[in-house]
């Protein structure tokens, strides 16, 4: 039960206290996650989790608009031959364009012929309007098929991520320079084969009315990637491109391969009004694009077919369906977001007096934010920042307050083992050095050695309790007299000025033989935002004071200390009554220009840090030492 509650207490004393201490290191790690993000350093953290979350959705139902014609292992081993030849892609477009379909996209390069059947393929692509073909014409040059005009001609090439994977696409782009066309703008393959389907639906390609650099069918803009969009920072952001929102799903699209096709055995309608992509879905050619992001058996590769027809749904689910597009907030917006929920963390142990309850709370807010940056992305589209997001609220959450947790429950044991020191000293001063005193009174009877040995025996059991005290506290909590005594910082300031009152009249100075008669009166003082700095400042100013009359003042007979408050401020005064000499004082007159010595220099920078004032002044009746500040700490920069 006492440890619970020595628990509970020390949770308490954290959540009252922390909050001044964890200021400055919370708000260092509020900045530390902007600088980082602002340097990308969690770019690819923040990108495997969008993979993440976009594999965690529900599946979509599939996209009845889009058929997959792959061209496959077996069917490679039917025609015996890599390329397919002319002929056999020429018989299947055949098929395929007398089941009537929007559009027929060829994913498969055309430059050069591949006999037997060129001539039939040149012929069939010549007088097909709704045959679309490829070229590449960012990473390598690849022509398109030259029966093809420009308008059905679209570019295959990805902007590719610094770790391998694709999560963007191009909707168009200038060729680079050097490219025979390089001064044209061209179109990307998925968008050509979009355009063709809404073109049906009467909803043509426009600039965007709210950015004219957006794409736009209908009311819907095709939102612009930039170079810093979401989590990236300072890709490249050449051409047009916008964020890939892949279907979800094991079963995204209906596939068949080019041998049901030609065979027959494919009914019309999966064909009838729909795009047909035709592309390699076969290991051995090694046309594939990595991708995390999409569901399916092999999670991180997709054909180039299927990401062509991911980005081809993905244009026209935007359009009819009124699907999401993927879209970061503006970059104050994610910045503010990281810096709210870094203050959340700072607050919330203002809230909580438990602290299983602390952590369980802290876990679930932690949850709660990275559940509500899924749905965030699954409803709207919108990709706002996760790691830093999270880091800085668990730092500033439950990090540092474990931190300050350990240290109070380390201050706890100093303070227990302090408490059995006390203890077992008391019982030896009043049992063992009580009868050795008895024994030192009659030193008449005792052989000298005998008595010199004892007396060098009570010394040593007298200094044991100041050595064991100033072992047991840290060094920052410690504060050693001139007379050795250690004093802890840790208690209550009065109580701390007190003492080294008591200790420090009992040096061997000849003003304090002098003195008959004392006026002491300590009262608490109002500690708010006092570092541990200045509460060892105070009490060395406070010795400094007391020694000045014991080595300076000359006959002193009265002593008054006053520490205490009034409305408004603190004060520590110390006066005495003896014939003081400012010319062994190295310190000056109470005015403002006036220069003194080390010490009358330490105290009024103490008093300045303090937002108050220091006064020592000479009078024939005495000197007089006061330092005041306000109850209410103001900063010297706003004074």
């Amino acid at each position: 039960m006492t440890n619970s509650n020595n628990s509970s207490q020390i949770w308490q004393t954290i959540s009252r206290a922390s909050w001044q201490r964890r200021i400055l290191p919370g708000v260092t790690v509020i900045v530390l996650m902007l600088a980082l993000r602002a340097l990308g350093a969690f770019q690819e953290l923040e990108w495997k989790a969008l993979d993440s979350f976009l594999r965690w959705r529900p599946a979509e139902p599939t996209d009845k608009r889009l058929l997959i014609v792959g061209i496959d292992e077996q069917d490679i081993q039917a025609v015996g031959t890599y390329p397919i030849p002319d002929a056999n892609l020429a018989a299947l477009i055949t098929r395929l364009k007398e089941a009537r379909p929007y559009a027929i996209g060829i994913d498969i390069y055309r430059d050069f012929p591949v006999e037997p059947g060129h001539a039939d393929l040149t012929e069939i692509l010549a007088e097909s309007s709704q045959v679309f073909g490829i070229e590449a014409i960012l990473s390598d040059t690849v022509a398109p098929p030259p029966p093809l005009p420009p308008e059905q001609v679209g570019f295959n090439d990805f902007p590719i991520d610094a770790d391998g994977f694709v999560r963007r696409a191009y909707l168009g782009a200038f060729p680079p320079v050097g490219h025979p066309t390089a001064d044209e703008f061209r179109v990307a393959f998925p968008l050509v084969l979009a355009e063709a389907y809404l073109a049906q639906q009467d909803l043509f390609l426009t600039n965007g009315q709210r950015n004219p650099e957006n794409m736009q069918f209908g009311d819907t803009e095709l939102i612009r990637f930039s170079a810093n969009s979401g989590s990236y920072v300072g890709v490249n952001a050449t051409g047009i491109q916008m964020l890939v929102n892949v279907r979800s799903g094991p079963s995204p699209f209906e596939q068949v391969s080019m041998t049901d096709v030609l065979s027959g055995q494919v009914d019309e309608a999966l064909i009838r009004d729909r795009i047909v992509l035709v592309g390699v879905t076969a290991l051995s050619v090694k046309d594939q694009i990595n991708s995390a992001a999409a569901n399916t058996l092999n999670p991180r590769q997709l054909y180039g077919v299927e990401m062509h027809a991911h980005i081809t749904s993905q244009i026209l689910s935007a359009v009819l369906d009124d699907r999401p597009l993927i879209v970061g907030w503006a970059e104050v917006w994610e910045y503010l977001w990281i810096v709210l929920w870094g203050i959340v963390g700072m607050v919330l142990i203002r809230f909580l007096t438990q602290p299983a309850w602390y952590l369980l709370s802290v876990g679930v807010i932690a949850l709660g934010l990275v559940g509500l940056s899924l749905l965030l992305l699954w409803w709207f589209g919108w990709w706002i920042p996760v790691i830093p997001t999270l880091i800085g609220f668990t730092l500033n959450g439950l990090v540092l307050p474990g931190f300050y947790l350990y240290d109070q429950t380390l201050r706890s044991r100093i303070t227990e083992r302090q408490r059995v020191i006390e203890e077992t000293y008391d019982a030896i001063h009043n049992g063992p050095l009580q009868t050795l005193a008895l024994l030192l009174r009659q030193k008449e009877t005792l052989d000298p050695q005998v008595n010199t040995q004892l007396a060098d025996l009570n010394k040593e059991l007298r200094t044991v309790y100041n050595r064991l005290q100033q072992e047991s506290l840290p060094q920052d909590d410690q504060l050693q007299l001139g007379s050795q005594q250690v004093v802890d910082l840790r208690n209550a300031l009065h109580e701390v000025l007190y003492e080294v009152y008591v200790e420090t009249l009992k040096r061997d100075f000849p003003g304090f033989d002098s003195l008959k008669f004392k006026v002491i009166k300590f009262e608490p003082l109002t500690e708010t935002k006092l570092t541990p700095g200045d509460r060892r400042a105070i009490c060395r100013l406070l010795e400094e004071m007391l020694c000045n009359i014991g080595k300076h003042a000359v006959n002193p007979k009265r002593l008054t200390i006053f520490c205490g408050t009034t409305e408004t401020d603190n004060i520590v005064r110390v006066e005495d009554n003896g014939k003081g000499n400012p010319d062994n004082l190295p310190l000056p007159q109470s005015t403002a220009s006036a220069t003194g010595g080390r010490g009358t220099q330490q105290a009024q920078d103490l008093a300045h840090r303090l937002g108050g004032t220091f006064q020592r002044s000479f009078e024939k009746n005495g000197t007089h030492c006061e330092l005041r500040w306000p109850l209410r700490r103001q900063f010297w920069w706003k004074r």
